[in-house]
């Protein structure tokens, strides 16, 4: 029977993780892919899966990855506004600054767009990309600014441009406060666990070592973070699919989130 993680104390929670740890290398029956980690654990945890809005217990989430992994760690999606009644991903990033799918005319259609970008606040991507944090206005924006263009881009270039204009702008944007009520719902207290892996006989196997307590979450820091780089904003969208905007940070980063960092030994 699954165990309703928001009823387990957080006491209770790290004495399981304790033992999942004690028993070494575990086997898994999940296909091998980033997400494998953390579904096994929570397998292991007995835990239904939750890709709600909340976090998996009261007060916190659970993350887990793969020690050798190179893969920033999503803390969260949330597409940029407006999202209703359609995203503006879909509705007019994609279409208006997007680019053709390299599998256009192969896997999917000729017309396939596609747009798979990674912002961040200190440089502009080679397409002219760049996160803004705007304190007056509350607001984390997207610019594209042409005269960051890489010349490779010349086609795409002017394809925009006619659109978008020759200055920099916004063309989209997060409020502090749908930003601020994500971290709350997800990242506001996080156990985070690391395993290492290996394969047996063409199935992959886990062994969890090191977990920690990451605590004292303050919405500055995840906007200082922005600012400075180390919090990264993942697109990853096509004409037939938009698989969601991720707000991503690198695992040797979370004391940028988390004013107290504690390995549970």
């Amino acid at each position: 029977m699954k165990i309703d993680l928001l009823n387990i104390p957080k006491e209770v929670l790290l004495k399981k993780l304790k033992a999942i740890r004690r028993k070494g290398w575990i086997h898994t029956n999940r296909s091998k892919n980033d997400g494998a980690v953390g579904n096994t654990l929570e397998d292991l945890l007995e835990i239904p899966e939750n890709n709600l809005a909340i976090a998996n217990t009261v007060d916190w989430e659970l993350k887990a990855q793969r020690k050798s992994t190179g893969s920033m760690i999503t803390l969260f999606h949330i597409d940029p506004q407006p999202r209703k009644p359609e995203s503006v991903v879909t509705r007019i990033i994609l279409p208006n600054y997007g680019w053709s799918h390299k599998e256009a005319g192969k896997k999917y259609p000729k017309t396939e767009m596609s747009f798979r970008a990674t912002l961040n606040g200190v440089s502009y991507t080679d397409r002219g990309f760049k996160l803004n944090v705007e304190s007056v206005r509350r607001t984390v924006e997207i610019v594209f600014n042409p005269k960051k263009t890489h010349k490779k881009h010349y086609d795409w270039y002017n394809r925009v441009v006619g659109y978008h204009g020759e200055v920099e702008k916004v063309f989209a944007s997060w409020s502090f406060d749908d930003l601020q009520k994500k971290c709350i719902g997800k990242i506001c207290n996080t156990i985070y666990v690391v395993a290492d892996s290996r394969t047996v006989n063409g199935q992959e196997e886990f062994k969890y070592e090191k977990i920690e307590l990451l605590e004292d979450f303050a919405f500055n820091n995840f906007l200082r973070g922005l600012i400075n780089g180390k919090i990264l904003v993942d697109f990853d969208a096509r004409t037939g699919h938009n698989h969601g905007t991720k707000f991503r940070i690198k695992q040797n980063n979370w004391p940028v989130l988390f004013s107290k960092v504690t390995e549970l030994k």
